[in-house]
């Protein structure tokens, strides 16, 4: 079965489903804690770099509070992403490993 655009459906599907997956485990208790860890050391540290003198200087925009709280979100998903993945290797090599992990 193919797209409109004669792309596979099927790898298409695959990938959604990946995607929903990944989703699904950004709130895994396995993987949540480690990444808020990791998202309050590195967003930290990456808040104070890219708007440490906007907070002191007190010209925090709405903008730069959208941006300062991506700071922190971004490092959280990577966190859990690398999880994921690795958790994803691992249920492949042995295929028990708890969870919404399985494909």
């Amino acid at each position: 079965m193919f797209l409109n655009a004669g792309i596979p459906i099927a790898p298409v599907l695959n990938v959604m489903k990946s995607i929903c997956l990944f989703i699904q485990n950004l709130t895994n208790p396995e993987f949540a804690l480690t990444g808020l860890k990791v998202a309050c050391v590195v967003g930290t540290l990456l808040f104070a770099l890219n708007h440490g003198h906007a907070l002191l200087s007190g010209t925090m925009t709405r903008d730069r509070w959208i941006s300062a709280l991506l700071t922190y979100c971004v490092p959280y998903i990577v966190n859990v992403h690398g999880q994921y993945t690795s958790a994803l290797k691992a249920q492949n090599s042995s295929s028990e490993l708890p969870g919404p992990v399985s494909r």
